[in-house]
Formats: structure tokens, sequence, C-alpha cells
């Protein structure tokens, strides 16, 4: 057997990650009353009804399976390629100020690495603010302790971070250490991260509508537990792990939904916001200290 056959043997079999301990009490209630619906056939009893099954089922699959699912897929992704642009944003935004502002004193140096860092602190607090979090020592390693006591008065932490990267570049500017096109460039690259910063702000807050999920939960009970009274005379005893094996995919469908429509938290099937954050720190970090690296050569070059 195969490396690969292996793994996808092992991930059919593995439970982390996946939805089965959201959905496996329902799935039991429904095998269970199936079970009991093919006692009450045994015995006589008039509980076969198998014209229901052109009433209900193409509602409910339609329902569930096309619309739940792709729209909350459709929020996972948008989320991914939010979190996709601000790390192209911020590679590119740390990229040109580091070449385009000029030094003239020594502590410029020391103002474009802080500034730097408050570009990872920006991905940092978005992260935060997407997850209901202030905040935390992530943060306080980035930036000066005063700036961090100001960010306990601060509802919109990114946002705030944003307005001290803007506010850098317009000293800068003001300065002459920017040119005026240089400038527009620097900041249509920060209103970017600011836009994207917004977009994952409307998948956050633009939950399902409950009218429908609702409905969708009532036409899914209904639905299971019509489906025995349906195939009961067909299957007998087999009923009950029937409309176990069809509720566990109805649910597991639902419950899929539910995991992926807000992407930015913690759970195993979200974004992986902590890997992509450092991805940006030490994307920035390397500049950082290769830059560094480079200038302290060349001034002993020149030196000697």
């Amino acid at each position: 057997m195969t490396l690969e056959k292996i793994r996808w043997v092992q991930m059919a079999f593995q439970l982390k990650g996946s939805v089965v301990s959201s959905i496996y009490q329902r799935v039991l209630w429904c095998g269970l009353f199936g079970f009991v619906i093919s006692v009450l056939h045994y015995f006589d009893l008039p509980v076969s009804k198998p014209m229901i099954g052109t009433i209900l089922p193409s509602l409910v699959l339609g329902l569930l399976l096309v619309f739940r699912t792709n729209t909350a897929y459709e929020r996972f992704w948008e989320g991914r390629r939010c979190w996709g642009n601000l790390v192209n944003t911020t590679r590119n935004l740390a990229r040109q100020i580091w070449v385009t502002v000029n030094e003239i004193s020594p502590e410029d140096r020391e103002k474009k690495i802080a500034t730097l860092r408050l570009i990872i602190a920006f991905v940092i607090a978005t992260k935060l603010h997407l997850r209901g979090e202030r905040e935390n020592h992530e943060l306080r390693e980035l930036m000066s302790l005063s700036r961090y006591n100001e960010l306990s008065t601060i509802n919109n932490l990114p946002l705030e971070v944003a307005f001290w990267i803007s506010d850098y570049l317009q000293q800068q500017y003001n300065r002459n250490c920017l040119h005026t096109y240089q400038l527009i460039n620097l900041q249509e690259l920060l209103n970017l991260l600011v836009d994207n910063l917004g977009s994952c702000e409307r998948i956050l807050k633009t939950p399902m509508p409950l009218a429908y999920a609702i409905h969708l939960k009532q036409l899914l009970l209904v639905y299971c537990f019509l489906l025995p009274l349906q195939v009961v005379d067909t299957l007998g005893w087999w009923t009950g792990l029937m409309v176990a094996v069809v509720s566990f995919t109805l649910f597991g469908v639902e419950a899929i939904g539910l995991e992926i429509e807000n992407p930015f938290g913690y759970d195993d099937n979200d974004l992986p916001l902590d890997a992509i954050c450092n991805t940006i720190k030490n994307n920035i970090e390397d500049l950082i200290h290769t830059q560094s690296n480079a200038a302290r050569s060349l001034q002993d070059s020149m030196a000697n």
C-alpha cells in the first residue's frame, strides 16, 4: 500500500478536525428512532408510508448540500483570500518603506525598523481583533511601552496601528525623506491593508440569516424522522442503521458549514492565522536583519 493510500485511510478514520463529535448524538437519536419504527413494523403496526419519499428529499438535499455548503465555503475562501492579500501587501509595504524612505539622521534607521515592526503588529492586531481578543505579549514585543498602553483604550486595534504607520509616512514626507508619488504609493498599500481588515470584519459580522438556519434545521429533522417510515417496509431491521447513515451525512454537511462560515477562530477547520502571522513576521524580520547587515558591511568597507 502506497503512502498516499495509507494517509487516505488514516484521514478517513481521523476524529480530530472532523464533525463527528458535534453530530453523533443527533445521529444516534435518529438511528434509535429508526430502530423503534422497525420494531413497530415487526408487530404489524401501520408505520410504513412509502409515498413520503416523493415529498421531501429534493428540498432537503437542494437546500442543504448546495446553498448551505456553497455559502459557507465562499465565506471561508474569501477570508483566505483576504489574508493572502495581507501577506503580499505587508511584504510590498515593508520593502518599499525600507528602500524609499531616506535616512538623514542616525535615529532614522531605528524609526524605520520600528515602523516595519508596526506592520507586523497590524497583522497580529487584525488576528486578535477578528477573534475578539485584546492586546497581548505578541504586540508588546513589537512596539514601545507607551504605544502598547495606548492600545488598552482603543476598540479597533489594527486601525490604530495603521494610523501610526500613516503618521510616520507623513512625517517622513514633511522632512523631505519621501517624494509625493512615493508617499501616495505607500499610503495606497496601507489602504489595502485596511481594506482587507474591513473585508474580514464583513465576514465576521454577517452571519447566516437566522430564518434560513432555523428552517434548514427544521427541514432536516422532518426528513430524518420521516425517512424510517419510508424505508421500513423494504429494509426491516436494517432501518435504524440506514437512518443513522443518512442522518450522519446530512447533519455532517450542515456541521461543516457551521465550522467554516467563521474562519478566524481556533478550530481545526479555521484558517491558520497564527502560522500566517508568523510567516509575515519572519519575512519582515529577515528584511530588517539582512539589510542592516548589508548596511554595516558597506560602512565597514568604506571605513577601510
